[in-house]
């Protein structure tokens, strides 16, 4: 009786690949059917950078928004593999809960250091959950188009003329249309980082044109900052982004972001608030994938963020090949360059990757 319950629950687990393509990732996964309406997935990935640097912005995991100028130029030399991600999907019926981590979390409190363990923790990245056309939790802004991303080996590739933050909220979608309260928070001004209190939450409302053709979504983003003094602005900020077919199984994609668009733009590249006035931000950017073949193919991206408060012009590019060993196996290699123009400040960069899909 135990053997043949056992061959019957063992025959209910279907194993088949899957695309977690709520988190706009492409990660290859494995799902179980566990009953008629319940399904749990695993995925993410494990990946290895062996990254050199040099120049006089000091040398990081991956190039974001801003960085530590040096008073002169240094190289450096480091392999990580802090990248790497785990995640889980829940499915019953209409109910999806869905997590992730990777592990971007503090070395120091993960009692890690290069000297001997080089430990480092586990870091949240999604925690939702979406029942029919209700979405509650942490991800993706609705203010972001994820497939606008460029591929890159670099984390995120130019991230400083990205939309790219993840946040709690509360988001209805219907088709194209998207709508979303999410968590407020002034940046800038003399205070910095750090909560501010702030009394009304962020509004978003999104639009995503969908054809064979690829995707151009159009957003909008409205907020109440609080400055330094603890005075309410309004702001205003738009996005235009999407990913274009092109020739072959290549593509063409893009990102323009301009108004008063602040820390949602470019990982600290621009602020909300300087002092007691709302900054403007302009930023740009566009990639472009080409497929050599089935199993090669090339990025080329460039990004730029320009503020009018702080005066900051920030830029990154960078060009990449990768190849697919397996399905799942792929390494790659890419060469560019940041620059921090108001600083006088540059580095150029040369990563290996090495990518395991689960």
């Amino acid at each position: 009786m135990g053997i043949h319950m056992f061959k019957f629950q063992k025959s209910k687990l279907l194993l088949a690949a899957g695309l977690l393509s709520m988190t706009g990732a492409a990660n290859a996964g494995y799902t179980f059917d566990l009953s008629d309406n319940d399904k749990i997935t695993f995925g993410g990935y494990i990946k290895a950078d062996a990254r050199y640097t040099d120049g006089n912005v000091g040398a990081v995991d991956y190039w974001y928004g801003g960085g530590s100028v040096l008073p002169e130029s240094q190289s450096n030399f480091g392999i990580a593999v802090n990248e790497t991600r785990f995640n889980t999907k829940y499915v019953h019926g209409d109910v999806t809960g869905f997590i992730e981590m990777d592990f971007y979390g503090d070395a120091v409190a993960g009692g890690g250091n290069e000297v001997i363990s080089n430990s480092s923790s586990p870091r949240l990245r999604h925690a939702f959950i979406k029942y029919k056309n209700v979405l509650v939790g942490q991800t993706w802004t609705t203010f972001m188009n994820t497939s606008a991303l460029a591929e890159a080996a670099d984390f995120g590739g130019p991230l400083v003329a990205s939309a790219f933050i993840r946040q709690g909220q509360i988001r209805y979608t219907n088709g194209g249309l998207q709508l979303a309260l999410e968590n407020p928070e002034s940046y800038g001004g003399y205070r910095g980082a750090g909560k501010r209190d702030d009394g009304m939450p962020d509004l978003i409302a999104k639009y995503t044109f969908k054809g064979d053709w690829g995707n151009v979504s159009v957003s909008g983003l409205a907020r109440q900052l609080k400055t330094a003094t603890n005075q309410s602005e309004s702001s205003l900020g738009f996005g235009i982004a999407g990913r274009i077919k092109t020739v072959g199984k290549d593509d063409f994609r893009f990102q323009i972001h301009a108004g008063e668009v602040g820390r949602y733009i470019g990982v600290v590249a621009s602020t909300d608030i300087v002092g007691e006035e709302v900054e403007e931000t302009t930023s740009v950017l566009v990639a472009y994938r080409h497929f050599w073949n089935d199993d090669l193919r090339s990025n080329i991206f460039y990004g730029v963020t320009e503020t009018d408060l702080t005066d900051r012009e920030r830029s990154h590019w960078g060009v990449n090949l990768f190849k697919n060993i397996t399905k799942q196996l792929s390494y790659g290699v890419e060469f560019g360059n940041f620059d921090m123009d108001e600083a006088n400040a540059d580095s150029n960069y040369l990563q290996v990757s090495a990518k395991y899909v689960l």
